[in-house]
């Protein structure tokens, strides 16, 4: 018996931002997306013989979780959305808003100029028999929405019109076994216990730039180091791989939140916390939050500086009253926090 790991590609690179119906339209993979082919990688690396992959840009970057050369296969790329395609979801709305509509019960209805789901399913299932037939042992296929829906209906022996059910997120993946017929074993979402190594993997995937690596690793040392000092019991490994990853998202507005949010989807919630406050505290109790806030505050590119000099080159920065006067609230309770680190160790550890 042979297993097909059936997986849809990582999180695109939407344009401006915006959630578009993609369909054949080619994008390439955003951070977010980069980092869940890194996690991929790390679940499914050698679990297969063979991969394949749709034409699309964000399959073929997928695929390259493997360590093996993909198949391009052109009969697995994504639905044709006719004139849908390409278009972002509110322009779509507000356009076709009846059909829009409709689509949310009626699974098979498509826009004009559109490929029906039995279309897709009938040039899918073939795509998949080559893949078997051009391979031995278990494969891997990285395709589509779409496209999986098809192949799972069948597997599931459910009718197309109720696929919906099957749809995966993005870097999900299904696991098949085929004898005679398809059959379906599982749903899962790639998983890894987050690790420094790993996180260094994940932060240089989301390619922020080697500046900000530095910055984050020198971050992560001043971390451990106050960590070291406190006469208090932190979780270091997780103190060092959120220290790690705090400016993941460093080139995107908001970006504590949003590192945040990559984190929370990657799956690594505790992390996650922790880089949502490395700007803005919400305790000033001394835990590994505090800790990772503080740090940051301490380094300035990729060298250790008093907390005087951090605030006063940020505060060229800001252009608004409102933005001095949030700035000044930060600085006192970066003040508070470091006073009340020097009493614990008894000494000027935070400068």
């Amino acid at each position: 018996m042979r297993r097909i790991y059936l997986i849809r590609h990582a999180h695109p690179d939407f344009p401006l931002g915006r959630h578009m119906c993609l369909g054949v339209t080619d994008t390439p993979l955003g951070p977010l997306g980069r980092m869940q082919v890194c996690l991929l990688g790390e679940a499914l690396r050698d679990c297969c013989d063979a991969v394949f992959t749709s034409p699309l840009t964000r399959c073929r970057e997928t695929a390259e979780a493997f360590d093996r050369k993909a198949a391009v296969i052109e009969t697995l790329a994504e639905q044709n959305m006719g004139v849908w395609d390409g278009l972002d979801f509110d322009e779509i709305r507000q356009r076709w808003p009846e059909l829009y509509a409709r689509r949310a019960t009626e699974h098979l209805l498509v826009p004009p100029g559109a490929e029906t789901l039995r279309e897709v399913r009938d040039r899918a299932l073939p795509a998949l028999a080559r893949c078997l037939r051009e391979s031995t042992g278990d494969i891997a296929v990285v395709t589509h929405a779409s496209v999986i829906q098809a192949l799972l209906a069948e597997a599931c022996v459910v009718p197309l019109e109720e696929s919906r059910s099957l749809r995966l997120p993005y870097v999900g993946f299904a696991i098949l076994s085929c004898d005679r017929t398809l059959r379906m074993e599982t749903i899962r979402r790639p998983a890894a216990r987050l690790t420094p190594m790993l996180a260094e993997k994940l932060l240089r995937a989301a390619a922020p730039g080697e500046h900000v690596v530095a910055h984050c690793r020198a971050v992560a040392d001043e971390a451990l180091r106050i960590a070291s000092a406190l006469p208090l019991t932190v979780d270091r490994e997780l103190l060092q791989c959120a220290a790690l990853l705090h400016d993941v998202a460093r080139r995107e507005k908001d970006h504590a939140r949003l590192g945040a949010a990559w984190l929370q989807e990657l799956g690594f919630t505790a992390a996650a916390s922790l880089v949502a406050q490395h700007h803005d505290l919400k305790s000033e109790t001394i835990d590994e939050a505090a800790i990772l806030y503080i740090a940051d505050k301490c380094i300035q590119d990729d060298r250790r500086v008093s907390l005087e000099k951090r605030f006063a080159e940020s505060e060229k920065k800001c252009l608004t009253e409102e933005a001095r006067a949030a700035h000044a609230t930060r600085l006192a309770q970066t003040i508070n926090l470091r006073d009340a680190i020097n009493r614990l160790c008894r000494r000027e550890l935070v400068l």
